[in-house]
């Protein structure tokens, strides 16, 4: 007699599988998935492997304070773990949990962003060359973030109109910038060369790019289209941690951080500035020149001019523009 093999029920997914598939469903970034995970990971070893499930408000309180204590993370990482665990328990475990409605957040403090002047900046560019200086210069030419220029893809370059169009910014938002005119045929020269690099990955049948929102699925062939490359590639490929296809992907943001660094170093510069801080002086010396506020605020994507004002605070002379009693003796 032929015994009925036994049923094989597949096993769950573990819990920061569940966590990763949650946060995908929801659009959310690769790098906040990876911290999201990191911080749940950290969170479970940090109670010796108990399962959130079965912790509360205590175990929480405890983390986060042992985080501000112990390991001393300024107050932007301790409310970037708040928010994996908030995520975790609201979105994951489904468990509806008032106490963290009233966990109190760790306030940031107000810090006036750091700001070269215009002879700092032409400093600093100097001493930047090739590719690394072609993004530096784009970040003070346009204003974008770090993440936003190593992201650029070639359709998002209009020479024809002089415009930049940033795509899926911050809070996942669409906007428009200038393409500086000095820039365009150092930038020309560049998507040259990067043409010549997409015609050998394409005839090797690795020219795919990571495309958004599963428009891999709707348009076949866009993944491996001219338009849709990244003008600013890693020189090697690498393995998407999300789909486990090796392709060529954007250059890691870190070498343009290293170079600026350098290059900061090599003008004799005191102040801490990094590839951010070509954004922060952007917006000053617009503002400086005579350029209305509003008009700022949408070139740097702000959603609200608040944010923006914090740039007036160069426009005072000195401590708010008052003149020290000191020179008047």
């Amino acid at each position: 007699m032929n015994k009925t093999p036994p049923i094989s029920v597949p096993e769950p997914p573990k819990l920061l599988d569940q966590l990763r598939g949650r946060l995908r469903l929801k659009h959310y970034s690769i790098r906040t998935e990876v911290q999201y995970v990191q911080w749940v990971r950290r969170f479970i070893l940090f109670h010796d492997k108990r399962h959130p499930q079965e912790m509360g408000a205590g175990e929480v309180e405890s983390f986060l304070t042992h985080l501000a204590v112990s390991d001393k993370v300024a107050s932007s990482t301790q409310n970037q773990a708040l928010s994996a665990l908030l995520f975790l328990y609201r979105e994951v475990l489904e468990v509806d949990l008032p106490w963290l409605d009233n966990m109190v957040r760790a306030k940031r403090p107000a810090r006036l962003p750091v700001v070269l002047t215009v002879q700092e900046v032409q400093a600093v560019l100097e001493r930047m060359e090739g590719t690394h200086g072609l993004m530096a210069r784009l970040l003070y030419g346009t204003g974008m973030r770090l993440m936003e220029c190593v992201r650029l893809r070639v359709k998002d370059v209009d020479f024809a109109r002089g415009e930049i169009l940033v795509r899926d910014g911050k809070g996942a938002k669409d906007r428009v910038t200038m393409l500086p005119q000095r820039l365009i045929p150092a930038l020309q020269e560049h998507l040259q060369r990067r043409r010549l690099l997409y015609e050998d990955d394409f005839v090797k049948g690795m020219a795919s790019v990571y495309l958004p929102d599963a428009l891999e699925r709707k348009y076949l062939n866009a993944a491996t289209g001219w338009v849709w490359q990244y003008i600013f590639v890693a020189r090697s490929y690498s393995i998407d941690s999300r789909s486990g296809t090796e392709r060529r992907h954007h250059m890691d943001e870190k070498l343009l951080q290293r170079a600026m660094k350098k290059a900061v170093l090599a003008a004799g510069l005191t102040k801490p500035a990094t590839p951010h801080t070509l954004r922060h002086s952007f917006a000053t010396h617009l503002l400086q020149a005579g350029y209305d506020i509003r008009t700022v605020q949408e070139l740097l994507g702000h959603s609200d001019v608040a944010t923006t004002m914090i740039y007036t605070h160069v426009l005072n002379k000195g401590g708010k523009g008052v003149i020290s009693p000191l020179d008047h003796l």
